[in-house]
């Protein structure tokens, strides 16, 4: 895979100070990217080194000074590497279709382009959406409804009457829709309060590995539009995660 420099400043909405003809076909670290690949210089020690670097371009802060290098020079070059290193490694969608290997209950729904993998459960009275995959080994529950751009990775469970929105990622080995922990003291023992609620994920929410987010007791628990969960976070029952929050690891 191949982008002009120019090809790749238009889509960063960047400005190109050097050799404009310059071919890019790859992304690489500071230290070790060569002639045609490109790398990111963010803070004050990588632009002093500038002068040294052996990339072919390089992404950096909007006024910074080119030395001998090609620079794209952009207002937020995390954001900018981000989007290259989508251009170069975009995520490619298997069109596999349903697998024979796959137990699929009663009353299945599904739009275009839906991937279904071996070992893979599917209850009752679910609904996919358009440009789905589910990995090998995922348990959905009954009545789960998911939209449309989700995928979910290998060994994750989605338990009964959860909802999934669009543009949704979901990482290997995580649990949605788990009992939450709710319990009344019975003398010495104690007693079951039954977890009647849901889960509900709103769009563009990415749940990262080993998490485990926990049906309400009653209502939902709600992951809103555009949170980013780590690896092993625990969301409690009823809790509400509020827009484009992002959890880091063991919360």
């Amino acid at each position: 895979m191949e982008f002009s420099i120019t090809h790749i400043a238009e889509n960063l909405d960047g400005r190109i100070e050097g050799d404009r003809t310059r071919i890019i076909r790859g992304v690489a670290p500071f230290d070790e990217a060569g002639h045609d690949q490109i790398t990111l210089a963010e803070g004050p020690k990588y632009i002093k080194k500038l002068g040294k670097t052996k990339a072919g371009a390089v992404i950096a802060p909007a006024g910074t000074e080119r030395f001998d290098t090609t620079v794209i020079q952009v207002e937020n070059p995390r954001l900018a590497f981000a989007k290259v290193l989508g251009m170069f490694h975009p995520h490619v969608f298997k069109k596999i279709g349903i697998s024979k290997a796959a137990v699929i209950g009663e009353q299945f729904s599904f739009g275009n382009d839906v991937a279904v993998s071996p070992m893979t459960v599917i209850g009752d009275n679910v609904s996919l959406g358009s440009r789905v995959f589910l990995h090998p080994c995922v348990v959905i529950g009954d009545n789960v409804e998911i939209g449309d751009d989700v995928l979910v990775y290998p060994n994750v469970t989605i338990l009964d009457r959860c909802k999934i929105g669009n543009k949704v990622i979901i990482h290997a080995g995580t649990v949605i829709g788990s009992d939450g922990y709710g319990f009344v003291p019975d003398g010495e023992s104690y007693y079951k309060i039954p977890q009647t609620g849901i889960v509900c994920i709103e769009d563009s929410v990415e749940i990262g590995a080993g998490n485990t987010i926990d049906r309400a007791t009653f209502g939902q628990t709600l992951i809103k539009t555009g949170v980013k969960t780590d690896n092993l976070v625990h969301i409690a029952h009823n809790v509400t995660i509020g827009e484009n929050t992002v959890i880091v690891a063991q919360t």
